[in-house]
């Protein structure tokens, strides 16, 4: 994944991150549902990529879509990429980090919201920044 800011090789990515956090961000694995830490988590703050930090998600775009995995509206502009995704016999829109590459969830065009789109995260994909008061 050469075309990204932020490119390691596999080693130095399984020496950065856990065992699980390695299994989803980079080789496109997925979370049991309702399993993951930020499922229903709803303080104020950001959501920045667990590989690299950049900022994803603000809190004010997230909502409990009874899916099993985060929900959002919304990315922060310009961080998440788009790509085609046709594995499981499924088409689907893969969002992957825009500045290392690391595999986030998907997004689909169901949203309860008016942007009418719900980016389903992996929680261990993201870590969150509490927003101070």
């Amino acid at each position: 994944m050469s075309n990204f800011k932020v490119n390691k090789s596999d080693k130095e990515w399984q020496d950065q991150l856990t065992e699980e956090e390695y299994r989803i961000l980079r080789e496109k694995g997925t979370e049991r549902p309702n399993t993951g830490e930020y499922n229903l988590h709803f303080e104020e703050g950001a959501y920045t990529c667990a590989g690299c930090n950049q900022q994803l998600f603000e809190s004010s775009s997230k909502f409990n879509a009874h899916c099993g995995w985060p929900s959002f509206d919304e990315s922060i502009k310009g961080t998440v990429k788009y790509v085609l995704d046709k594995t499981l016999g499924m088409t689907r829109t893969e969002i992957v980090c825009s500045n290392c590459g690391g595999h986030l969830g998907h997004v689909f065009n169901d949203g309860p919201t008016e942007t009418g789109t719900r980016y389903c995260v992996n929680s261990i994909s993201v870590k969150f920044d509490k927003q101070d008061k």
